[in-house]
């Protein structure tokens, strides 16, 4: 048997509930793993309220990330093998996989090494993050060393990871927050400049901070009309990427009468990590960046399985900064 978290209902925090299931044997393709951490994402959050891109299917388990040890390989899967240490990347639907448990089965595609030096709360503050951050800041080529870029709702696991990553590819990262709370924190995490949003005009900060060119990628999770006000701060021929949707109101289509012109684009990891080969580089780029110490995840809070609701309420109170993660104990066997 294994313990699961699962939902019957959309709701809050409190529809969370921590069940034993019969888990079985991985079937072709797939993957068991004994579960030593587990990283939260806002998306798990969207996902059980009912807000995000796809609907859950009840009762409904949920989770991207995870690091553990793999206890046993389905038919096919030749590229690992029990007793690896793992981790576990988006790369599959909530509703039919999920890493909220301490024994879980998921897709093999979506399993990668862990090098043995990155323990298991680290490895699961990872891939979402870094991943996410690669695709536009360095896979796209869009980013040149040298180059500003304005990094938003900079205090999450993908904000900070993205600060490190426009660090590692040489360029400048300006980090945006809404209250001067945060600042130093994010100055401390490699941030340039940092912008408090409630306190400062954003545009003109900016310019002022770039000698008036603008920055030549705006990173955001936001969407919503505030697109419109990031524009403003974007150098001619720059882009403006949109990978979340904090802001449930529609998100306008920069208009190319007010603004220089640009490249305005939506982009999500699944464009990654579903891609075999894109994987592949993506998983060598943050190896490389974690092994010369460029990378480091950054994890705010850790709670135990049995307080997943309390961690939920934490994340929604937005006031980390950093990767919320959930350990795991094992009562027959030792976390690696």
């Amino acid at each position: 048997m294994a313990r699961l978290v699962q939902f019957d209902r959309l709701g809050g925090p409190e529809v969370l509930t921590l069940r034993d299931v019969e888990v079985g044997a991985p079937g072709a393709g797939e993957v068991r793993i004994r579960v030593d951490a587990i990283g939260l994402n806002r998306a798990e959050i969207m996902y059980r309220e009912g807000g995000y891109f796809y609907q859950p299917v009840f009762p409904s388990t949920l989770g991207y990330e995870a690091a553990g040890v793999v206890e046993a390989v389905g038919e096919g899967v030749t590229h690992l093998a029990e007793g690896d240490l793992v981790a576990v990347v988006p790369a599959f639907l909530q509703s039919e996989y999920g890493t909220y448990g301490d024994h879980v089965i998921v897709p093999a595609s979506a399993v990668v090494p862990r090098p043995a030096d990155i323990d298991p709360v680290q490895a699961a503050a990872v891939w979402m993050a870094y991943i996410t951050a690669y695709g536009p800041l360095a896979e796209s080529g869009q980013v040149r060393p040298g180059d500003h870029v304005l990094i938003t709702a900079a205090s999450s696991s993908v904000g900070l990871a993205a600060i490190q990553v426009a660090r590692h590819v040489g360029a400048i990262p300006i980090a945006t927050t809404r209250g001067a709370g945060k600042k130093q924190r994010l100055l401390d995490a490699g941030a340039a400049h940092v912008i408090v949003t409630d306190e400062e005009d954003l545009p003109a900060r900016i310019k002022e901070i770039t000698g008036g060119e603008g920055v030549r990628l705006a990173f955001d999770p936001v969407a919503g009309p505030g697109v419109e006000t990031l524009a403003q701060g974007i150098a001619p021929g720059g882009s403006l990427v949109v990978y979340g949707a904090l802001d449930p109101r529609p998100t306008p289509l920069p208009n190319a009468q007010s603004f220089p012109a640009l490249t305005s684009s939506t982009y999500t990891l699944f464009e990654i990590t579903t891609n075999p080969e894109r994987l592949r580089r993506a998983v060598a780029f943050v190896n490389a960046g974690l092994a010369s110490g460029s990378f480091t995840p950054v994890v705010d809070r850790t709670f135990d399985l049995a307080d997943i609701a309390d961690a939920h309420r934490y994340m929604e109170a937005n006031g980390q900064v950093g990767k919320i993660v959930v350990t795991v104990t094992h009562d027959d066997a030792t976390s690696s």
